[in-house]
């Protein structure tokens, strides 16, 4: 067995450790929004690997640096680990809430159908962006060795950032699929550090990155259309 497959089988078993963890801390084996989200959740990340294996194996290695590697932009890392902390705190909290120890009652059905609604939508742009842009760092960096290029076609045309787009509705689909007020808090204020990131990211871009002021002339939306 190869070093690639032995990699990529430990990041199938890291995948499949995060829903398996959400159904143990909810204290429910049979808790349907949890499979719903888990059965989400492990498609994305498959489809993901499958991909950047097959198609993109420069775009893997750029995804698996570490913060404060690779040039990345100054305050970017403490953000990134902020985000992180807070996405942990998230993933804890919510199955607690809805389904252990039932901190959030009568949560709206129609609410638990927007949260689903939402997900879809993610995993829409959370899987084209990976597909539409070979740069697709999770830092903020200017990648001079890969030669990094503008990209304005796919999702790109639509806004400026469509992973984050991807990332606010899984922050905000989730809690709601689950019916957790405390999940819906935290994922608003994850929204909040994205924007921030966001800011940070589009003032390296705009100095640093080649073209990237004519697209955002092209594009006019950050995040959200007619909007940000």
């Amino acid at each position: 067995m190869t070093f690639e497959n032995n990699k990529m089988i430990s990041q199938i078993i890291f995948i499949l450790i995060w829903p398996v963890l959400l159904i143990f801390l909810s204290g429910n084996w049979f808790w349907v929004e949890g499979y719903v989200f888990g059965i989400w959740f492990v498609a994305l990340s498959m489809l993901r690997i499958i991909y950047l294996h097959r198609k993109d194996p420069e775009l893997l290695k750029e995804r698996s640096k570490k913060p404060g590697t690779g040039n990345q932009m100054g305050m970017d890392k403490y953000i990134v680990y902020v985000i992180a902390a807070l996405f942990l705190t998230w993933f804890v909290v919510m199955p607690l809430d809805a389904e252990r120890y039932l901190w959030t009652v009568n949560f709206p059905v129609l609410l638990k159908l927007l949260g689903g609604i939402l997900l879809i939508i993610s995993f829409f742009f959370l899987y084209r962006s990976y597909t539409d842009n070979t740069f697709l760092s999770p830092l903020v960096r200017i990648q001079t060795k890969r030669e990094h290029q503008v990209v304005s076609t796919g999702v790109y045309s639509f806004v400026r950032h469509p992973m984050y787009l991807g990332a606010i509705l899984l922050f905000t689909g989730t809690p709601l699929l689950f019916g957790s007020k405390y999940g819906v808090l935290l994922g608003v204020l994850m929204v909040f550090l994205v924007a921030v990131r966001i800011i940070g990211e589009e003032k390296l871009l705009d100095h640093e990155l080649e073209g990237y002021g004519d697209y955002k002339n092209k594009v006019k939306n950050r995040l959200i259309p007619y909007i940000w």
